[in-house]
């Protein structure tokens, strides 16, 4: 939107008075008419538009966003407070903070506040819930899947507004010798977590999501599933025959095609860290996250 000035928003108070229109205004000011149209929403009130109103408006948010970049005490109390009882990641603390209009920084400067607190010595860091860490890109040789799907296949339809889009993963612990099967209901974010006892071998992989989605078949309730490239899913076409349901396929590297599980599996994460305790997690104890 363009920025307008003083000058400007005491013509358009004086072209209100004379009951000109909004498309009249934007001529004679030489900005669109969305301009003036989000002008008056946004400076405007019941009782109309003013030209000192405006001011008055624009001076209060200038300020309010100038104060968010202090990292000042109040901010480093918040911080903590939010990490270490609540268990918030920075991008959660910043948007809590900003809808509930309290003082705060962006995620990027909280990231930098945690890296300087372990830096010092503290221990800040492993509250969050890859302790800092960043996953590498694998690199290895593509094996392709026979009779893959890709993602550019799916219908429209399936874009996550009605019940029955699932996306699949896998997580691992560090070793990568245990594996848990994830899914989620892309419309409701309904998630459902499963052991992989004979670990990412293909045919078990697909039982086990077969096991898992049959109770949802009935009724429509599974229609397409999205997953990655990984050749755990190569039995793909055995999920479809049994399910009902397609399965389609990201494109390599593209893991932001599915973000809903890339994101469960991001919180899950906060309670299964890629440690020897990630083993000893119970079909019991997954059915209590």
């Amino acid at each position: 939107m363009a920025q307008l000035n003083q000058m400007q928003w005491y013509a358009i108070y004086l072209y209100l008075k004379e009951i000109m229109t909004q498309a009249y205004i934007a001529r004679q000011l030489n900005v669109s008419k969305s301009t003036i149209s989000r002008e008056l929403k946004r400076n405007g009130s019941k009782r109309g538009y003013s030209w000192k109103q405006a001011q008055e408006l624009c001076d209060m948010r200038k300020e309010r966003l100038r104060e968010p970049r202090k990292m000042c005490g109040q901010v480093k109390c918040r911080i903590e407070k939010y990490m270490r009882e609540e268990q918030f990641s920075p991008e959660q603390i910043a948007a809590v903070c900003r809808n509930e209009g309290y003082l705060m920084v962006g995620k990027t400067s909280i990231y930098n506040y945690i890296h300087k607190d372990k830096r010092e010595g503290g221990d800040l860091w492993e509250n969050c819930r890859f302790k800092l860490k960043h996953r590498s890109r694998p690199v290895g040789k593509y094996i392709p899947i026979k009779n893959r799907v890709g993602i550019e296949q799916r219908p429209p339809e399936a874009d996550g507004t009605h019940f029955g889009d699932w996306e699949l993963d896998l997580m691992s612990d560090s070793e990568g010798r245990n594996f848990k099967l994830t899914l989620v209901e892309r419309s409701t974010l309904f998630s459902i977590i499963r052991n992989l006892p004979k670990g990412k071998v293909a045919e078990e992989v697909a039982k086990v999501v077969v096991d898992a989605l049959l109770p949802f078949k009935c009724g429509g309730g599974v229609k397409t599933i999205t997953t990655d490239n990984g050749t755990e899913f190569y039995e793909h076409e055995y999920i479809s025959r049994r399910l009902g349901a397609q399965v389609y396929f990201t494109n390599t590297y593209c893991s932001w095609e599915k973000g809903c599980i890339e994101n469960t599996n991001m919180l899950y994460r906060q309670y299964l860290p890629r440690d020897p305790s990630f083993a000893l997690w119970s079909d019991e104890d997954l059915l209590e996250l």
